[in-house]
């Protein structure tokens, strides 16, 4: 067939390509901006099955007849509550009673002890699931009216809730808005183009398009869990990485266009060449993400396929879409820089690299000697990384009505009160158990659930206080729910420490078959639930990692020095941004979550531009020798992975708009790492390392004894 007609069936395909996906566009665009809708934020929904916590919260569900989520309205007046003030709170409950969602009758009012506070509880019936929020604000606007100096503030589980769904409820427009920004900015600045940036953006539109419909489904069939934080990452790890893969085919088309006539011949040994870099890297990721499957943690097992399909949804479209625009396209797309054919070699394009590899080249040892220190150095701030449990006053960056109400709450009360621990025990031991409660340190009251009407979980009023009930424990099934009420807020360390010893002590009562839950106690299941997945996940993902970089390299030693120096790439990192979270944010901690999330993200991400850079030495030792490899790779891949990693990065600070500290922390340390994986790792530490190595590094491929011939003059 004639390079005409060749060419001709070449845009005929990539005409139909583009046709089908804009037919795909249009089945996903409708589920856009949609995924709060199938979203759910409860942390108990998220605990293992196996948690202590996990059981008392089945148990609780024995001891109601509608299982309900306390909203928890505070009022203050320093000068001492009033007459009127007791007007208005009756009139408030009267009215909140019959709000929708709201189960009534309401349990009275609870004054403080030095009478500047009146509490009133507002059990939400939890089958309003995400509708919370809207009860919450309901509550707010009614409590908001005529305060007269009478400060009011809606807070507990349902406040807090209502406050984190509003957060959320940003990521689909304001995460989206901003995203979608700061790529335009930097396709902008890198190809300093009017016209190119439109093609990879226009791709990675349509894989976020594929990838939110798809997982939409399945939430909405209950086959995965979505949350408010995969919602997020799924945003910017779609564009973050669909850009990172546009830039690296286009910045190989570009070259082929200097040897192909026609833009169809050029885009396919562009493909040719890129594409088993791209699928590797995605492949990887894919492979990480994954690993998540393996924890404890619902909320990380729905996390790992939610991503998944988010790189997997970017892969596919990245790899047929993208190829048919550009050809589409043709060179007009690269205006006013449009590639000539003059089959010039491409290091022409990249001074300032062919000059770092000239450098690596030279003084490869000192190079890596001194950039190995230099990341060790910065992974001893991990001392200062301070692994907790976020209270409900770090969640937030801005102020909350929840956080406020929270801290009235702790002045007024025994911070605990409002958010018990709850113990289920037999009735035969409960007085038993209720005495060793009541003895442990922490402990201000505890008392029994009865069946008196307004007595119900979370009451706590004058009458129901104290060790001698006024009514009758319920019993149900021959067990019986006690209340213990804490000394310390619920999501403080010192409620933690509280309810361990509480456990401990009530565990001892024989034949008691003792189960502590409640707010502190989730979090402390859900924090040892981490930390046991990182120890398990964390090995396996790396063992994932050098397994598939082993079969792209078909070497060993490769893959396990780069495994090698990513792993100090990540130690850097944490460090890093434990000073900055410290003393920069003054962020109180991290997340327990937040280690193996951080692994999981810059091992995966960082590990794809090793391999954009590794698999493009491979092609050129084979051709070239490992050295002449070395130095052509990094010459012709250092712009467009330094590009890439500035994409990603940025792409991932976005989460910076979401004034949720676990967010804000997590995106940070992505960029932090991808910048150190790119300036450093990749553009010093890898090359020089495979510089001074030489051709052993591909041992024990034949490659390794081929190219042994070649070292010296690789050398020169």
């Amino acid at each position: 067939m004639s390079g005409k007609g060749a060419a001709g069936r070449g845009t005929l395909v990539a005409l139909l390509i583009a046709l089908a996906w804009l037919v795909v566009g249009g089945l996903t665009g409708p589920y856009t901006g949609r995924l709060s809708e199938v979203s759910t934020n409860d942390n108990a929904a998220f605990l293992p099955t196996e948690a202590e916590a996990t059981r008392a919260q089945d148990l609780s569900e024995l001891f109601v007849d509608q299982p309900t989520t306390p909203a928890l309205i505070v009022y203050e007046r320093t000068s001492g509550i009033t007459d009127a003030d007791q007007q208005r709170i009756a009139a408030h409950s009267a009215e909140i009673a019959e709000l929708p969602g709201v189960v009534g009758p309401l349990p009275p009012p609870i004054p403080s002890a030095d009478g500047q506070a009146v509490q009133l509880i507002v059990p939400v019936d939890d089958e309003q699931g995400e509708e919370i929020a809207t009860v919450v604000a309901e509550l707010r606007t009614i409590v908001d009216a005529g305060r007269d100096g009478l400060t009011v503030n809606v807070t507990g589980p349902a406040g807090l809730l209502a406050d984190l769904i509003d957060v959320f409820s940003a990521i689909d427009g304001t995460l989206l808005l901003v995203t979608l920004c700061v790529v335009l900015l930097i396709l902008l600045v890198v190809y300093r183009s009017p016209v190119l940036w439109i093609f990879p953006l226009l791709a990675a539109g349509m894989s976020f398009s594929l990838a939110t419909a798809i997982v939409y489904r399945l939430a909405a069939a209950d086959i995965l869990t979505l949350d408010g934080q995969a919602q997020g990452i799924l945003t910017v790890l779609v564009f973050g990485a669909g850009t990172d893969y546009a830039l690296l085919l286009i910045a190989r088309y570009r070259e082929e266009l200097h040897r192909h006539d026609k833009p169809a011949a050029a885009m396919l040994a562009a493909w040719r060449g890129a594409a088993p870099a791209i699928a590797a890297s995605a492949g990887t990721t894919i492979a990480s993400l994954l690993c998540l499957l393996l924890s404890s943690l619902s909320s990380n097992r729905a996390l790992g396929p939610v991503a998944a399909i988010g790189i997997g949804a970017t892969l596919l479209v990245m790899l047929t879409l993208l190829p048919a625009l550009l050809v589409l396209g043709g060179r007009r797309v690269f205006w006013p820089r449009q590639p000539r054919l003059d089959h010039a070699e491409p290091q022409t394009e990249h001074g300032i690299w062919g000059r770092v590899a000239g450098f690596v080249a030279r003084r490869s040892r000192p190079v890596w000697l001194v950039t190995a220190f230099a990341l060790a150095a910065l992974a001893l701030g991990l001392t200062q990384l301070n692994v907790t449990t976020l209270g409900e006053s770090d969640l937030f960056t801005e102020p909350t009505d929840s956080v406020a109400g929270q801290e009235t709450i702790a002045r007024h009360y025994p911070a605990g009160t409002g958010s018990p621990a709850v113990i289920f025990t037999r009735q035969e031991t409960a007085e038993q158990v209720a005495a060793v409660a009541q003895e442990t340190p922490g402990v201000v009251a505890v008392r029994p659930v009865t069946d008196r009407p307004g007595a119900g979980p979370g009451s706590d009023s004058e009458s129901d206080r104290g060790a001698e009930p006024t009514a009758p424990p319920k019993v149900v099934d021959g067990i019986v729910q006690l209340e213990a009420t804490l000394a310390d807020a619920p999501d403080s360390d010192g409620a933690e420490e509280t309810i361990r010893e509480l456990r401990v002590a009530v565990h001892a009562v024989p034949d008691a078959d003792a189960v502590v839950g409640g707010l502190t106690a989730i979090n402390i299941d859900t924090a040892d639930a981490a930390t046991r997945d990182r120890n398990v996940i964390i090995p396996v993902v790396l063992g994932v990692i050098a397994v598939i970089l082993a079969l792209l390299l078909r070497a060993l030693l490769a893959p396990l020095l780069l495994v090698a120096t990513v792993l100090l790439s990540y130690g850097a990192t944490l460090g890093l941004c434990a000073l900055i979270f410290k003393y920069l944010f003054d962020f109180p901690g991290v997340d327990a979550s937040f280690p193996l999330f951080a692994f999981v993200f810059l091992v995966a991400l960082g590990i794809d531009y090793n391999i954009f850079l590794m698999s493009r030495i491979r092609q050129e030792a084979v051709r070239r020798g490992t050295r002449s490899g070395v130095r052509y790779g990094l010459v012709v891949t250092g712009g467009v992975i330094t590009s890439a990693g500035i994409v990603l990065a940025a792409t991932f600070s976005a989460l910076a708009v979401l004034p949720l500290v676990v967010l804000i922390e997590l995106g940070v340390a992505v960029a932090v790492g991808v910048l150190i994986d790119t300036i450093v790792v990749r553009s010093l530490l890898v090359p020089a390392l495979a510089y001074d190595i030489g051709s052993k590094i591909w041992w024990p491929s034949r490659l390794a004894r081929t190219n042994g011939g070649r070292e010296a003059r690789d050398a020169g």
